[in-house]
């Protein structure tokens, strides 16, 4: 049991706070903590004599996330164990304290440095959005309307817009906003032409501030998780609600963050996630190992791995005449 000195001095010292901070940016957010470990210490009870397969996909999910924490942080494990429930929920809330402050440290900084992103170069945001005030925003005002309309819908539509401002149009976290995209322009028959590679997704302003960098371990690469934070991030930092929270059906916050992890940890879609981190770091980390740039054309080491992949090709198909049928009727 926590007396109470001990537990104010573990509320504002404990470092599982500052590691809250770095897990709720760049491996889960939106998630409550001490339900989390509670349930996860019960699970592994359960894994004794059920594996995992045989829980629901939500646990599967959630068990993941819990796993992910205790590899994190190296000892958690120990310290959860044989502790009772309200120890572990003590410890839970030290984490969501950490994940929350990140949360809403990020909140109040974007709210207002989101309007100097989208303001025309050269001239300023016509008719003036507040910084402090977000109720002229989201489909109320001409511009930030037109950056949360959703991919596939066209915002010059007279029809759409009004839709939309009335709430006749109600719209999903699974909608996604065309700011998400490249020059705000999204292709429906390449829904991955330009994800999630918007100037606005402004990752640096985040991850490699000062504020960032002395308050959590130094991030060096990018992570599927902290892209669809940064963009959860600023599609709040665009809406008019001024409380960020889970469980707000108005944002729809939760579904919009989740619906992106799904694209991200699907493993159909490997390679095109591959190459999406492989840019992200290029642009924030462009010295760290995970910005794997392509190889040179004609050059020495293009020509081994071109040797490899054809050596490769040769020894499949010697031992698997299936496929070398299949190739012969594809030509």
């Amino acid at each position: 049991m926590f007396k109470p000195i001990e537990l104010l001095h573990s509320l504002t010292s404990d470092p599982l706070i500052s590691h809250g901070q770095h897990f709720g940016r760049t491996v889960f957010t939106l998630c409550n903590y001490p339900s989390l470990l509670t349930n996860g210490i019960l699970r592994l009870e359960q894994m004794e004599d059920s594996p995992l397969e045989d829980f629901s996909a939500e646990e599967r999910r959630e068990h993941g996330v819990f796993e992910q924490l205790l590899d994190s942080y190296p000892g958690l494990l120990e310290r959860l164990q044989n502790r009772s429930e309200e120890e572990i929920i003590h410890i839970g809330e030290l984490i969501g304290k950490g994940a929350a402050g990140a949360q809403g440290d990020d909140t109040k900084m974007l709210k207002s440095a989101v309007l100097d992103w989208i303001a025309p170069k050269g001239a300023a945001i016509q008719p003036p959005l507040h910084r402090n005030l977000k109720i002229d925003r989201v489909f109320n005002h001409e511009l930030t309307g037109s950056l949360l309309c959703p991919a596939g819908l066209d915002w010059s539509d007279p029809e759409t817009k009004e839709n939309l401002r009335s709430g006749e149009m109600s719209v999903c976290g699974d909608q996604w906003p065309i700011f998400l995209y490249a020059h705000h322009t999204y292709d429906a028959d390449d829904p991955w032409c330009g994800l999630l590679r918007s100037h606005l997704l402004a990752y640096k302003h985040v991850f490699t501030s000062p504020s960032s960098v002395n308050k959590e371990p130094k991030a060096i690469s990018v992570t599927i998780a902290s892209m669809a934070y940064i963009a959860t991030q600023v599609r709040f930092a665009l809406s008019s609600s001024s409380v960020f929270s889970r469980t707000n059906t108005t944002t729809d916050s939760e579904t919009f963050y989740h619906s992106l992890l799904d694209l991200f940890e699907d493993p159909n879609e490997s390679a095109e996630v591959n190459e999406l981190l492989t840019w992200w770091n290029c642009q924030v980390f462009p010295t760290s190992s995970a910005a794997k740039r392509p190889i040179s054309a004609n050059s020495a080491l293009s020509k081994i791995r071109l040797k490899l992949a054809c050596s490769q090709t040769s020894c499949r198909l010697q031992y698997n005449p299936e496929l070398t049928l299949v190739i012969k009727l594809a030509y």
